[in-house]
């Protein structure tokens, strides 16, 4: 009877690696290990795995150079490529995201991170197929009653999470409704200048929209002391608040590993992980900078500081529309995206409107 686990190629020329990653993964999936790019492909004239873990330095052909050719033949283009390496540093990380990585995996290997990586991205592959069996059995309707279904569910659980938060945050009253409607103007206007056009092609606007919701959702865990402190915090306090964004980010994979259906949480986890995230790398929790904090991220981070900015709080009055839309545009190139910003200043009279509807 022919194994019904998934395929997995390992590539990797140091053998001690190679090893490691075969006894991981082997109880879970049937594991093709192979030293080379070159035996790689003399795998894939008998074998098409369901992912490829590839690792970025190899001698004769590296991993970039081996999913370029990937990408470039028709029979292998869909396969996954998660690549493996010990490098840290970001452009790394974007060189190979550019190039087609799903994700990256640093060595040497962490079990259940690798574990997980690969689970979560076969996932992915399996709710794309059964997405694409459904149109071509004539099943649109299905799919699109599915996603409404899917799409009211998750507007009522986060809709639920956010007045929760609201409730324990006295001092954001309005903030996540005011926050999704600066969005919907941003993504408007992304569309309609062609800004980013690429990276917002697949998106399911609601979906994205909806998840905003749930940005601040890891302060559910920070104490009232702090959370509604009647002043401003003290470094120490600060750090402690910073840990919202961890303690979000781990919520929200604990569902994604649970769930069979969490592909809508994909935006959810991007905005909730990196909307405290600066242009120049000086953000938290992680430092990211430039083009490798995620879209969303982005977009969060511009429409999270104007409310900020024009709300009242304990330690600061409200400022003006006006001296909001200045900070943020000097902020372009170091807090902020700078083609965001200008994307901002187009529609910043659509921003005050927002701010002047809904108020606390």
């Amino acid at each position: 009877m022919e194994s019904t686990r998934a395929k997995i190629v390992l590539v990797d020329d140091n053998m001690s690696s190679l090893t490691q990653g075969r006894n991981i993964l082997k109880a879970f999936y049937e594991v093709y290990p192979v030293p080379s790019v070159t035996k790689l492909f003399e795998i894939l004239e008998n074998v098409i795995p369901d992912l490829i873990l590839l690792d970025v330095e190899m001698p004769e052909t590296n991993g970039y150079e081996a999913i370029k050719k990937l990408k470039a033949d028709d029979r292998f283009a869909k396969i996954p490529v998660i690549f493996l390496t010990s490098r840290g540093d970001d452009n790394s990380h974007l060189e190979g995201l550019d190039l087609g990585a799903t994700d990256y995996i640093s060595k040497p290997f962490s079990a259940p991170l690798l574990l997980k990586r690969i689970a979560n991205q076969l996932l992915i592959v399996r709710q794309h197929k059964d997405l694409l069996a459904d149109r071509g059995n004539d099943s649109d309707k299905m799919v699109k009653e599915r996603t409404m279904e899917i799409l009211r569910l998750q507007n009522a659980v986060f809709a639920a999470v956010a007045d929760l938060m609201e409730f324990r945050d006295h001092q954001t009253s309005g903030h996540t409704r005011r926050i999704r409607l600066y969005l919907k103007t941003l993504l408007a206007e992304l569309v309609r200048t062609g800004t980013y056009k690429k990276e917002i092609a697949d998106w399911e606007m609601d979906f994205f929209l909806s998840s905003s919701q749930l940005h601040d959702v890891g302060k559910i865990a920070i104490s009232d002391q702090i959370l509604n402190k009647p002043g401003k915090l003290t470094p120490e306090e600060f750090e402690k608040m910073k840990n919202h964004v961890a303690i979000g980010v781990d919520a929200i994979e604990k569902i994604m590993l649970d769930a069979e259906e969490h592909v809508f949480l994909r935006h959810a986890l991007a905005i909730v992980g990196t909307h405290h995230e600066k242009w120049d790398g000086t953000g938290y929790p992680t430092g990211f900078k430039g083009l490798s904090i995620p879209l969303e991220g982005r977009l969060m981070a511009i429409a999270d500081v104007y409310d900020a900015l024009i709300s009242e709080r304990p330690y600061k009055p409200a400022w003006s529309h006006e001296d909001a839309c200045r900070i943020i545009e000097a902020g372009a190139g170091t807090h902020f995206d700078a083609v965001l910003v200008d994307v901002f200043k187009n529609v910043e009279a659509e921003f005050a409107k927002i701010a002047r509807e809904i108020v606390p």
